[in-house]
């Protein structure tokens, strides 16, 4: 089943997907749900998903971030064996991690405006997770469980900020540097670990790799992470970029990105995510 977060009359709303179209989720009293209506497990989505297949489809599309403002966002850095390859380091012991702000999440389709302080911006193309039952010290044969769907995320990194110190934040999570979406594939028989990734600058291919080369798994992550943080339904984790990412260019081939630069996110089973730089 694919879901989509899209703008209606000015407000959010869930749709499920239906032969091409959209078709916007409502509660028993009418009114459009969002996300959280349905993430806890139970027949709510199932229900309202039928209900709305037999309805009229959205004719306006206005994508909305695939997950709404609030929850978590923790990412997952150096999580690709040939991306570390690529940037020369070792592999991790255990799970390198760090977080982007709601401020950073960007829809499907919505140009993103680079901090005029930067100069070195990069993409990274990402598997992202959304937590359906939150949980702490979640065990790693249980942990699959706890997801509600994947979805297609970019995680944009200035790198000249990035590095500025030993703390990521300030290139990780500038305004609309996590775009996000368009579509969540829900969790029903998706392997998470064995997904085509890739990404593509200006329709040419940067990225193109498998979830099966990261480090840590989806299991492996959730189960880490967990020991310290309390997951919650609608926490978004992003599992790490593959090779590919200009940084990983020998210095004098650098592109970064620039305004007019149009960028890709695909994941294997999901609608591609892009975006154009302002």
């Amino acid at each position: 089943m694919l879901l989509g977060r899209l703008d209606i009359a000015g407000k959010p709303a869930l749709c499920v997907e239906g032969n091409g179209r959209w078709y916007p989720l409502r509660g028993a009293d009418g009114r459009c749900m969002d996300l959280p209506a349905v993430i806890a497990p139970g027949p709510t989505l199932t229900d309202a998903a039928r209900r709305a297949l037999a309805n009229t489809p959205v004719e306006d599309i206005r994508w909305l971030p695939a997950v709404p403002p609030g929850g978590k966002i923790i990412c997952v850095g150096t999580n690709y064996k040939k991306h570390l390859e690529e940037v020369g380091l070792p592999l991790p012991r255990e799970p390198v991690l760090f977080s982007k702000f709601s401020n950073a999440l960007a829809a499907h389709g919505q140009t993103i405006h680079l901090p005029a302080i930067a100069r070195q911006c990069d993409y990274e193309a990402e598997l992202a997770l959304v937590i359906g039952a939150g949980g702490r010290d979640i065990a790693r044969q249980d942990a699959l469980a706890h997801v509600f769907a994947i979805t297609c995320a970019n995680d944009l990194s200035a790198r000249d900020l990035q590095f500025r110190s030993s703390q990521w934040l300030l290139g990780k999570t500038p305004d609309g540097f996590c775009p996000i979406g368009p579509a969540l594939r829900v969790m029903d028989g998706v392997d998470p670990d064995s997904l085509a990734i890739g990404l593509r600058l200006n329709g040419q291919p940067r990225q193109q790799a498998t979830t099966a080369d990261m480090i840590f798994d989806c299991a492996q992550l959730i189960a880490y992470i967990s020991q310290a943080i309390t997951l919650e339904a609608g926490d978004v984790i992003l599992t790490g970029t593959p090779e590919g990412v200009i940084q990983g260019y020998p210095e004098d081939r650098r592109r970064w990105l620039q305004a007019g630069d149009t960028v890709e996110v695909t994941i294997q089973g999901l609608p591609a995510l892009q975006n154009t730089i302002g």
